[in-house]
């Protein structure tokens, strides 16, 4: 039973960082898009908006295994 809980852990961790990584994609190609003259207009408001989306998954991503380390630690 301990064999599956760890690749099931093990799984998890690895789909997390997968998604971790496209985030970091999504803020290259939006930074790619923004235009610092008109920051707030047309096509840069819509990149800035992606960009302030994918930092918040990352942060609720680094959150979530920080929260899954512990609860791991905890049942030992």
């Amino acid at each position: 039973m301990g064999s599956i809980n760890n690749k099931k852990y093990l799984n998890m961790k690895i789909f997390i960082y997968i998604l971790m990584a496209f985030a970091i994609v999504v803020v290259a190609y939006n930074l790619t898009i923004l235009n610092f003259d008109t920051l707030l207009a047309g096509d840069s408001a819509v990149a800035l908006i992606g960009i302030l989306a994918a930092v918040c998954v990352i942060v609720l991503l680094g959150i979530l295994l920080t929260s899954k380390a512990i609860e791991r630690k905890a049942k030992l």
